[in-house]
């Protein structure tokens, strides 16, 4: 019995490997793009990443034919969304009193948390939308409008405020 639980482990074992150096990297990118961090310096989207695939392997027995890449996909998502909303409205306390302590940066880096997540699933990912308003728990025309307003807002970033007359300029 010891001996098939074992075997049973390690073929487990083996089965995850294959399946991370498969998908880590593009899962590596999925979460980078999410959190809005540069590439060659990304730990919220490693510590993202490693929670993710830590949930697929706890679950790994379970999955019964289920694809695990989208098993991941789906709880990075969910994690992000979590833990975004409440360092993106920490992140806009620290702003608005001039002491923002992180800058994103990349292409989506003008975007909200939501607009990130819901423009990396659909567009990046190929999810369809109403996968996506499904995992999200939002109706699929907001997420339609949500991806266009993002996309937009990519292609066509604001100009960056003029300073006020009479403001100093910041000094970092």
């Amino acid at each position: 019995m010891r001996a098939r639980h074992a075997a049973r482990d390690v073929r487990r074992a083996k089965e995850f490997e294959a399946f991370v150096a498969g998908a880590g990297g593009r899962m590596t990118q999925t979460a980078t793009l999410l959190t809005g961090e540069p590439p060659e310096n990304n730990p919220r989207a490693r510590r993202l990443l490693t929670f993710a695939l830590a949930h697929t392997y706890a679950c790994w027995d379970r999955l019964h034919g289920e694809d695990p890449y989208d098993h991941a996909r789906r709880h990075l998502a969910l994690r992000f969304a979590d833990t975004a909303w409440h360092q993106y409205a920490t992140w806009q306390h620290y702003a608005a009193r001039g002491r923002a302590r992180e800058r994103l940066a990349g292409p989506l880096a003008g975007l909200t948390p939501q607009e990130r997540l819901i423009l990396v699933l659909r567009l990046y990912e190929g999810v369809g939308e109403e996968q996506v308003a499904a995992l999200l728990g939002l109706p699929t025309e907001r997420v339609h409008t949500i991806c266009d307003r993002a996309t937009a807002t990519v292609l066509h970033p604001p100009a960056p405020s003029a300073p006020l007359p009479g403001a100093k300029a910041a000094t970092t």
